[in-house]
């Protein structure tokens, strides 16, 4: 699988691509299929998870198949009252604040998470072998800050106060979603994910000290319990440019980079002997032909000098996910590129 073999420091048949948000709302086929289907009840559906996962696959031709789901759907199957409104994003209807609220915070049983096993086995009936499936799970900090806001949040006001203010309830807190994030991964990884990806999606709003102190033992201990596993571990985050060594650090094998940091700049950060994913700018695929052929062009040749610099492979991808608006041709177009250039 090239994807795998650019994870591990061989060399790939050809250049692997995949998209965050690849299976979403540019697919026309997606979209009718989800027309009358809430997100999390999707999620549960395992016959709907293969189909959606599968789409962008057949319609792309990417190099892998990323697990359809969110990455609350661990706290639902664990009991949480949340829900996914469309245009807002996770909601919980009783945010966690106090010491009382994470005491009462259910733990996860991997027979929750069956649909989502069962959909995993479904799935890799149907992928071609030389497509990987890519598991993922939110870190403990990303579903901490949607348990503690309550929602979304521009700012993690509350996240950040309880974690500076109240350290050993955060690290309880931690703790507890740092089990939950491990066992929906585990049971990913024994259902036969050939890769997992850890979203971070919020770590850039930390200081590189208080990612340190406060997330890297957490997130360290995810990766670590899934090792013997011996599938490429993939870490992300959104304007994680300052963050780069330390989300390496915590035992990643493929660290995600966005748009603003070129590839080889990334890896002399790392200091590290790992594999670089990324990073074309989202709006890149709304800008034409010319613009995408140009950019293209670049992230390649960015990730041949990141690969002279010491990275055992590149992956490319999109600095963050595929935008709503974004064309389903845009997409295809730009796996052909990345193949053919």
């Amino acid at each position: 699988m090239p994807l795998l073999a650019a994870a591990t420091g061989q060399t790939p048949a050809r250049r692997p691509v995949w998209f965050m948000r690849q299976a979403g709302r540019s697919l026309p086929e997606y979209r009718e299929i989800r027309a009358d289907r809430g997100m999390l009840e999707s999620c549960f559906d395992p016959d709907l998870v293969c189909e959606i996962t599968l789409q962008p696959v057949r319609r792309h031709d990417t190099d892998a198949a990323i697990l359809f789901s969110d990455i609350v759907v661990p706290l639902r199957a664990a009991g949480v009252d949340l829900d996914i409104v469309a245009g807002t994003g996770p909601v919980i209807a009783q945010p966690v604040r106090t010491a009382a609220d994470v005491a009462a915070l259910p733990r996860l049983d991997a027979e929750a998470v069956g649909a989502v096993t069962a959909a995993i086995g479904q799935i890799l009936g149907e992928l071609p072998e030389n497509k990987a499936l890519i598991g993922f799970a939110g870190a403990p900090f990303t579903l901490a800050s949607y348990l503690i806001e309550g929602g979304p949040s521009r700012t993690y006001q509350r996240t950040k106060t309880m974690m500076l203010a109240e350290p050993e309830l955060w690290h309880r807190l931690m703790g507890t979603l740092t089990d939950i994030t491990i066992t929906f991964l585990q049971a990913q990884i024994a259902a036969g994910v050939d890769a997992v990806q850890l979203f971070d999606s919020w770590a850039g709003a930390l200081s590189e000290e208080t990612y340190r102190s406060h997330v890297a033992p957490h997130s360290a201990r995810v990766f670590a319990e899934i090792a013997e596993a011996g599938v490429p571990r993939i870490h992300f985050g959104v304007g994680t440019g300052e963050l780069l060594k330390a989300m390496t650090d915590v035992g990643a094998d493929v660290i995600g980079v966005d748009w603003r940091v070129p590839l080889d700049e990334a890896v002399r950060r790392v200091e590290a002997p790992v594999a670089v994913q990324g990073n074309l700018d989202p709006t890149v695929l709304l800008a034409g032909e010319d613009v995408l052929r140009r950019e293209v062009a670049r992230v390649l040749r960015d990730g041949e000098k990141a690969i002279d610099a010491g990275a055992r492979g590149h992956i490319v991808n999109l600095g963050h996910g595929v935008l709503p608006d974004t064309p389903a041709e845009a997409v295809t177009r730009a796996v052909e590129l990345i193949h053919s250039l």
